[in-house]
C-alpha cells in the first residue's frame, strides 16, 4: 500500500516518472466529462452530420472539443498522485504526462499544474492507448527506463515495459495481475464508497417533495387502504424517476458545478461517483419506475412521462431560459399533485391547481433569490449556467413576495365559495388556513432574505420546526373541518 516514506525510498534514482491522466491523476475521464459537457451546452448541434465521419475513438475526441468547454484548473485531481509527483520533482526527477485523452486537454493540465516535463497524448493519427503508449514510452526513454503510474487494464502493457509500477484506483482484477507481474509494485489505496456517493447522488433527501402525491388524498377525503397503496406506489415511482433525472443533470453541470462553493462537492463534481458507474443507473432507474407506474394506471403513467419528458428539457434547454425555468419549476412540483390524483383516480379541482402553481413559483423564486445571493456574499460573478444577474436580486425577490401572498389570497377565494360548504361540515375552521400561509410565506421572505436558507426553500422546511409546526396545524385544521 502507498505511504510517502514507501515512495521516498522507491524514487530515489534518476528515471524519469510517467504519470497517465484520466482515473489517475484526475479522478474523472475527460472523454465522459467532454460528452456530457458538449451535450448541455449544444445537444443538437453535437450530433450533426460531421459525426458519422468521426467514427473513430481520435475522431470523436476531436468532434467533443468543438462543443464542450472543460475548467481544467477545477479538475478533481488526485492529491496523492500530485504528492508522489511532487517527491519525484523534489528529487530531481523528469516528469511527464502521458494520456490517451486528446493533446488538447493533456496541455491544459499540463499547463494549469505547471509539473511537468513533457506531455505525450493521443492527436489525429494515434490513440496513445495501452500497446501504443508503452511504444511511444519505450521509443522515448528505453525498456524499463521509466516509472509508470496508472489504473486501469489498458495500463498493464505499459506497467510490463515500465522498471516500477504504481498502481491507482485499480479495480480488484487489475490489482490481482499487477501484483503478480510486479510484486515491488506501490499501490495507491483505492477510493472507496461509490455506492455511498451513488446513493448521494441521487438525493433521497429530495423524495420529501414527492410527498406532494398524497395532497390528492386529504383534498379528496379518500381515507381507504386502496388508495393508500396507490398513493405509496406512486411515491416510490416518482423518487425512482427523479432519482434517474438527478444524475443526469448532475452529469450535465458538471462543469458549472466545480465552480459553485457548495455543489462542487456533489459525487460527480468532486470525482467520488465514477461517470460510467453512475451513468449505468440512469436507465435502471428510470425502467423502474415507468414498470411501478405502468402497474398503478395509465393516467399516473402518463402523467409520470409528463414529468419526465418536462425535467428533461428543464436540463437540456429550459435552465438556462430566464423567469421560463422558475414557471417550468412551478410546474413540474404542480405534476406530482396531478400524479397523486391519477394514483388514486380523482380530479385535481381548479382551485388546488392555482394554489399550487403560484406557492411553487415563489418557492422556485426563491430558489434563484438563494443561489444568486450566495454568490454576491461570496463575490463571485453570474452564474455559467443560468441566464440570471446578481442586479436581479430585488426584482426576483419582489415576484416571489408576490407569488407567495397570492397564494393566499387563492385559499381565501376558496374558503369564501359554495364549493367548500359541501364539502366540509366546519368550513369556517378552514380561515384558519390563511394566517397560517401568510406567516409562513412571509417568514421565508425574510429568512432568504437574511440569508439564513438554504439553496433550496422545501429542503429548508423540512428541517425548520415552525415549518414542520404548520403543516401539522394545516392538516388538523384540514381534518376538523371535515
Amino acid at each position: 500500500m502507498f505511504s510517502p516514506s514507501t515512495a521516498s525510498h522507491q524514487q530515489m534514482s534518476d528515471l524519469p516518472l510517467v504519470v497517465d491522466l484520466d482515473g489517475t491523476l484526475i479522478k474523472t475521464d475527460l472523454l465522459f466529462e467532454s460528452f456530457f459537457d458538449a451535450l448541455s451546452r449544444r445537444h443538437v448541434a453535437l450530433f450533426n452530420r460531421d459525426l458519422s465521419k468521426r467514427l473513430t475513438r481520435n475522431g470523436i475526441k476531436r468532434h467533443l472539443l468543438s462543443f464542450c468547454d472543460i475548467d481544467h484548473d477545477n479538475l478533481p485531481y488526485n492529491e496523492d498522485v500530485l504528492r508522489l509527483i511532487a517527491e519525484a520533482r523534489s528529487a530531481g526527477r523528469r516528469v511527464y504526462l502521458a494520456t490517451a485523452s486528446d493533446r488538447f486537454h493533456a496541455e491544459k493540465v499540463a499547463q494549469s499544474l505547471q509539473l511537468f516535463d513533457g506531455v505525450f497524448a493521443s492527436d489525429d493519427t494515434i490513440n496513445l492507448k495501452g500497446e501504443a503508449k508503452a511504444q511511444v514510452l519505450v521509443e522515448t526513454f528505453g525498456d524499463g527506463g521509466f516509472d509508470y503510474i496508472g489504473n486501469d487494464a489498458s495500463d498493464q502493457a505499459i506497467w510490463r515495459r515500465a522498471r516500477r509500477a504504481y498502481g491507482v484506483n485499480m479495480p480488484a482484477s487489475v490489482a490481482r495481475d499487477l501484483a503478480a507481474s510486479h510484486p515491488d509494485h506501490v499501490a495507491i489505496p483505492r477510493d472507496q464508497g461509490k455506492w455511498r456517493a451513488l446513493v448521494k447522488a441521487m438525493r433521497p433527501h429530495q423524495y420529501a417533495k414527492n410527498g406532494l402525491i398524497f395532497v390528492p388524498l386529504l383534498t379528496a377525503h379518500q381515507f381507504n387502504l386502496e388508495s393508500l397503496l396507490s398513493a405509496v406506489l406512486a411515491f416510490i415511482a416518482f423518487s425512482l424517476c427523479a432519482s434517474g433525472v438527478y444524475l443526469l443533470n448532475d452529469l450535465l453541470d458538471i462543469q458549472a458545478d466545480r465552480g459553485h462553493p457548495t455543489k462542487r462537492n456533489r459525487p460527480f463534481a468532486s470525482g467520488r461517483l465514477p461517470i460510467p458507474f453512475g451513468t449505468a443507473f440512469i436507465p435502471i432507474l428510470t425502467l423502474a419506475a415507468f414498470g411501478i407506474a405502468w402497474f398503478i394506471s395509465f393516467n399516473f403513467f402518463l402523467t409520470l412521462l409528463a414529468y419526465y419528458v418536462l425535467t428533461n428539457a428543464y436540463s437540456f434547454v429550459i435552465k438556462r431560459r430566464m423567469i421560463i425555468d422558475v414557471v417550468t419549476l412551478a410546474c413540474l412540483y404542480t405534476l406530482r399533485v396531478f400524479a397523486g390524483a391519477a394514483a388514486i383516480n380523482v380530479v385535481v379541482s381548479d382551485w388546488l391547481f392555482t394554489f399550487s402553481l403560484l406557492i411553487f413559483t415563489a418557492l422556485a423564486l426563491l430558489k434563484r433569490y438563494i443561489e444568486l445571493a450566495s454568490r454576491l456574499d461570496r463575490q463571485l460573478s453570474d452564474p455559467s449556467n443560468r441566464n440570471y444577474r446578481i442586479s436581479d436580486l430585488p426584482v426576483i425577490m419582489a415576484l416571489a413576495a408576490a407569488a407567495g401572498m397570492n397564494s393566499v389570497m387563492v385559499i381565501a377565494l376558496y374558503v369564501s365559495s359554495d364549493t367548500v360548504a359541501g364539502l366540509y361540515t366546519h368550513p369556517r375552521l378552514l380561515w384558519g388556513l390563511c394566517p397560517l400561509f401568510l406567516y409562513w410565506i412571509a417568514r421565508a421572505v425574510m429568512l432568504a432574505h437574511r440569508r439564513l436558507m438554504d439553496d433550496d426553500p422545501i429542503a429548508f422546511a423540512l428541517k425548520d420546526n415552525r415549518s414542520w409546526a404548520v403543516g401539522l396545524i394545516t392538516v388538523s385544521l384540514v381534518l376538523a373541518a371535515l
